[in-house]
């Protein structure tokens, strides 16, 4: 098995057969595919220079992440400073690249915002970097906003040893991609798909998958010109160009995915409430620096001195959402909490309510 989720108290997946035949979803790339420089394919059953280890697959990649970069072509032969700045120049490129997208990820946010405001769920389906990169973001979503452990649900392939170490083949199991997805996604879900290449089996079958049950799909790559992005809700594909390193994704690819994902979750936060102005009021003070923060959120939210701000959180419970709806309005705790409930969860919506 080779798909699984990594989220508390997630039992393993169990696999099943693949059944979505007849899916939109583009197939695998053929075995082998000769480059365009007319060199000779490379056998599906053995490796270059006749190194046989058995039947084992090949796919030759035509993504612009795998094609050479004209900027750094003498990189070994460069000092480590200017390997770095070369590095540091094309990283340059990423934030103007994700720009292009911004109506592309608004509309993302959109579904997931629906999608969580229904009961359903944002599931992030991923293998090697882009995997970690969405387990990455949803474990920050519950300390930083709050958000409930069910909200946001980060699937990679291999499971969760693929944190650590590269798990053999787990991202060519689109079977493994479908059954994940089949075992957790329900209609009114939203799944995004995250992969530099923008053709990763596993995530394809999941989103196949995804599709067939009535789920929402998002698919987030490094190639513009991806097949796959003609089958989902959502298509966002970011030119980052070819890497430093060619093929290294975990480089431009992975830093245009973790700008993405961080503006994709940080907006859909704000959009549920879970921002006061530019100030997290519903972060979970797990320590002795957060639980101070709570104490300067409130002052900078209220102008209230340092004594005030920490008597409300006392009377709140610790709860810096009421402390902050009733140090603002001047009402009660408990009335504050519950104004709170009636305008779903929104700080601006419940002084309102206590205002009228």
């Amino acid at each position: 098995m080779t798909a699984g989720r990594v989220e508390p108290g997630a039992p393993p997946a169990t696999p099943r057969p693949d059944v979505d035949a007849g899916s939109p979803y583009p197939g695998a790339e053929p075995a082998y595919r000769p480059d365009d420089a007319g060199q000779q394919p490379v056998p599906a059953t053995g490796y270059p220079g006749g190194r046989d280890q058995g039947t084992r697959a090949v796919v030759r990649v035509s993504s612009p992440t795998e094609r050479r970069n004209p900027r750094s072509s003498d990189l070994d032969l460069m000092s480590t400073r200017d390997v770095l700045k070369a590095i540091n120049d094309d990283d340059r490129r990423v934030p103007a690249a994700v720009a292009t997208v911004l109506d592309e990820i608004a509309v993302a946010v959109e579904l997931a915002v629906t999608a969580l405001r229904a009961g359903g769920r944002v599931h992030y389906f991923g293998a090697g970097t882009s995997g970690r990169l969405g387990v990455l973001d949803a474990a920050e979503l519950a300390p930083t906003f709050n958000a409930p452990d069910r909200w946001f649900c980060a699937h990679i392939a291999g499971g969760p040893e693929a944190m650590w170490r590269a798990v053999e083949d787990a991202e060519d199991d689109e079977a493994g991609g479908a059954a994940e997805a089949r075992e957790c996604v329900r209609a009114g879900d939203l799944v995004v798909g995250l992969a530099a290449s923008g053709r990763t089996p596993y995530v394809l079958g999941a989103l196949r998958a995804a599709t067939d049950v009535g789920a929402d799909t998002v698919l987030f790559c490094a190639d513009p010109d991806a097949a796959a992005g003609r089958s989902v809700t959502v298509f966002i594909g970011v030119d980052t160009g070819p890497e430093v390193v060619t093929g290294s994704t975990r480089m431009k690819a992975a830093t245009a995915q973790k700008l993405v994902l961080n503006g994709f979750s940080t907006a859909v936060m704000v959009r549920l409430g879970r921002v006061y102005s530019n100030l997290m009021i519903d972060m979970v003070a797990t320590n002795a620096k957060l639980r101070g923060r709570m104490i300067s959120i409130l002052m900078e939210a209220t102008g209230c001195a340092e004594d005030v701000a920490q008597r409300a959180l006392t009377e709140a419970d610790g709860d810096l959402k009421a402390a902050l709806v009733s140090l603002l309005s001047g009402a009660a705790v408990a009335d504050a909490r519950a104004a709170l409930d009636r305008s779903a969860n929104q700080v601006r919506g419940a002084i309102a309510l206590l205002a009228s």
